[in-house]
């Protein structure tokens, strides 16, 4: 394993001009076994797609799957959706072996390796330095291949600032709930609903835990699935939630479910119109003719830099969404 300080782990130059930001607001999890799924997941208007090869596959399935993924990735149309390959943790025998047919089969084909069950910034950076052995033989970017990591148990969650900092590869940060709720003993069987015998919400130490680490290293955050897939209602105010708090996306466990977390991920009209509102007057008034000013009006409102940052939060959401403005700044007159 290597060091903070050696060349893997700080990574390779090219790595800081890949966009580590992608649109996340819907990650559908498709089983890496399955060929129809594989299909049908191309033309789902998700903005994440990961093919897994951990939970989803039956270990007898696990070789099999490496290679179906593989072709898919090589073969299929996944147009406007970040590519991303689920393989199995290293406390397992499998990992080694999915990330080498994985990234030298389909490496072009691929934008991140989600690592489940993270316990420690060690596990990301010797996937980190297998990623970057990997593209040097096979002649790939070097660095280009980001790292999702995922918080699943008590462990995970207590090292997550190391493992948010492990990496210049490292995307995203996400919840892994249901083996989390295990992990601790929470008793409930419904995995994102609230435990029996708790008034409060039992989550949000964890949502916000990890959003901090995120944050601090700029990087995403990614609330884990909701298993009742029938019921897009439970989805929403759970996906709703997460939102609340500035997550940036939410997994999805079936076709149902992607409207809503693309829906609930993304600003509402009016807000991203007042957002893009603010940074054009915010940008005329601080200029020559604007006066200059650090602050100003804008209707009955004053803004000045900090509206300018919170604005930018909700214009990025919007712009990554494709949303288009139905209003426009317009200078007073002189």
């Amino acid at each position: 394993m290597t060091s903070p300080s050696s060349p893997a782990s700080a990574g390779p130059s090219s790595a800081d001009a890949v966009d580590r930001l992608r649109p996340r607001r819907s990650c559908l999890a498709v089983p890496g076994s399955s060929p129809r799924f594989l299909d049908k997941a191309q033309g789902l208007p998700a903005d994440q797609v990961f093919l897994d090869l951990e939970d989803a596959v039956a270990p007898l399935a696990k070789e099999g799957a490496r290679h179906s993924i593989v072709d898919a990735l090589n073969k299929g149309d996944w147009t406007g959706k970040t590519r991303v390959v689920r393989v199995n943790d290293w406390t397992t025998s499998w990992t080694y072996r999915d990330v080498i047919t994985v990234v030298e089969g389909a490496g072009q084909n691929l934008d991140c390796v989600m690592l489940p069950k993270v316990q420690d910034a060690e596990q990301v950076r010797t996937l980190d330095l297998l990623l970057t052995q990997i593209e040097r033989t096979m002649g790939f970017e070097v660095g280009r291949i980001g790292i999702e990591a995922q918080i699943e148990n008590a462990r995970g969650l207590v090292n997550v600032d190391a493992i948010a900092a492990s990496s210049p590869r490292l995307e995203t940060i996400v919840f892994g709930p249901a083996d989390f709720m295990a992990s601790i003993n929470m008793k409930t069987l419904v995995v994102g609903k609230q435990p029996p015998g708790y008034d409060a919400d039992a989550y949000h130490y964890i949502l916000m835990r990890i959003l901090m680490a995120a944050r601090t290293h700029d990087l995403q955050a990614i609330d884990g699935p909701y298993l009742q897939i029938r019921d897009v209602d439970g989805f929403r105010e759970v996906a709703g939630r997460a939102a609340a708090l500035g997550y940036d996306g939410k997994w999805v466990l079936h076709p149902g479910q992607i409207d809503a977390a693309n829906e609930v991920f993304s600003p509402a009209q009016d807000d991203y119109d007042h957002a893009e509102l603010i940074l054009d007057a915010y940008e005329y008034y601080t200029s020559e003719a604007g006066g200059k000013k650090g602050s100003a009006m804008l209707g009955d409102e004053m803004i000045d830099e900090a509206s300018r940052k919170m604005a930018l939060v909700v214009s990025g959401k919007g712009r990554a969404a494709g949303m288009r403005r139905t209003t426009s700044f317009e200078a007073p007159e002189v």
